[in-house]
């Protein structure tokens, strides 16, 4: 067993709020609410603390779409094959279609929108007429051929296409995100048999300018700096691919700033999962996984030091806490129990 960052940190309990779905923070001091067909967002600290009149702005969703809201209390919403926005009357802005995605009638990409909302990302699949020059061959549906995934810089205002880049995905899920000061997007594909690729692009006047990429990781989050924090998992698609880790890199230069294998904090490596990592602060990274100590399994989640990925220790919680945590922003985070919603901070020593 090893006991590597097996030190207790102490947590302090901030309120417990009742919830149904799920919850992701955004900018402007809001939290998103996401339960099925619905999407609702709420000003953050009125709804944690229980006090939340309804919903700034609410978008009902079909269930092969994802959206994402604007800050001006739109929405934008990806489906199987257009992007559009909404405004906050619920009006429509703009559509942009495009090939049908491949596998299935739905969205495999959630929009990003900048956090200025001027500018939106979406990656977008491409359909190959030429056999002979596709790099997925879809069989189910005749003529369905693929060639790479191109990642779209869209003006949010209009839909107007302003960058296209191709990259080399075959989604099958995609996620993107921008840097907090929209200096730069991360966003990072699935494709079948080929594990996740990850593709970090700056914005320019002439369109967009893909920086650099790095292969088998996903984006977790960004560090202070120009660095992002990127997780492999243990996918088993390859040879060399059985381990977890989490690795943070410069968007600038490209290179490996810090590196943990994820094995230093199981306690049967062959058996414990770790699915996330959350960046807590500018100090810290939240890690929790499922653990298989002997009977049933467990979640802990562990504090590591944001710079170096050096793990600090395991977060000691009054109650228990599941896989799914939720990072605010300003060094607290939620947890989740059932329909039971907790926020946390560090205690004094454990930050």
């Amino acid at each position: 067993m090893d006991t590597t960052g097996d030190e207790r940190v102490d947590v302090v309990p901030l309120g417990t709020t009742p919830v149904r779905g799920t919850c992701e923070a955004i900018g402007g001091g809001r939290l998103v609410v996401r339960t099925p067909g619905l999407l609702e967002v709420h000003d953050r600290e009125d709804f944690l603390a229980g006090r939340s009149a309804g919903p700034s702005a609410a978008l009902r969703t079909e269930e092969h779409e994802r959206a994402v809201p604007t800050p001006d209390g739109g929405f934008v919403v990806a489906g199987g094959s257009s992007v559009r926005a909404v405004g906050p009357d619920g009006g429509p802005r703009w559509e942009l279609t495009h090939d049908p995605w491949h596998g299935a009638a739905r969205a495999h990409s959630a929009p990003a929108v900048s956090p200025d909302g001027r500018l939106v990302c979406v990656v977008v699949p491409t359909l190959e007429p030429d056999k002979e020059k596709a790099a997925l061959v879809y069989d189910l549906e005749p003529g369905r051929n693929y060639t790479w995934d191109d990642l779209l810089l869209l003006d949010a205002a209009t839909g107007d296409v302003l960058g296209r880049r191709q990259i080399r995905s075959l989604a099958s899920a995609a996620v993107a995100s921008w840097r907090p000061d929209g200096g730069a997007v991360v966003v990072s594909c699935w494709t079948a048999w080929h594990s996740w690729s990850t593709w970090w692009a700056a914005p320019r006047a002439d369109g967009l300018d893909v920086l650099g990429g790095t292969w088998m990781r996903a984006l977790a989050g960004f560090l202070p700096g120009s660095r992002v924090l990127t997780q492999r998992y243990a996918e088993y698609t390859f040879h060399d691919d059985d381990r977890d880790e989490l690795a943070s890199y410069d968007l600038g230069s490209g290179e490996r700033t810090a590196l943990l294998d994820l094995a230093e904090l199981a306690v049967d490596p062959e058996n414990d999962e770790f699915h996330s990592a959350e960046v807590l602060d500018g100090r810290h990274v939240l890690v929790p996984g499922r653990v298989y100590p002997g009977g049933a399994p467990e979640t802990r989640h562990w504090l590591l030091d944001a710079g170096t990925l050096r793990p600090l220790g395991r977060l000691s919680y009054p109650v228990p806490v599941g896989e799914d945590v939720t990072v605010l922003g300003d060094g607290t985070w939620l947890t989740y129990d059932g329909d039971r919603l907790h926020r946390w901070t560090l205690s004094r020593a454990g930050s």
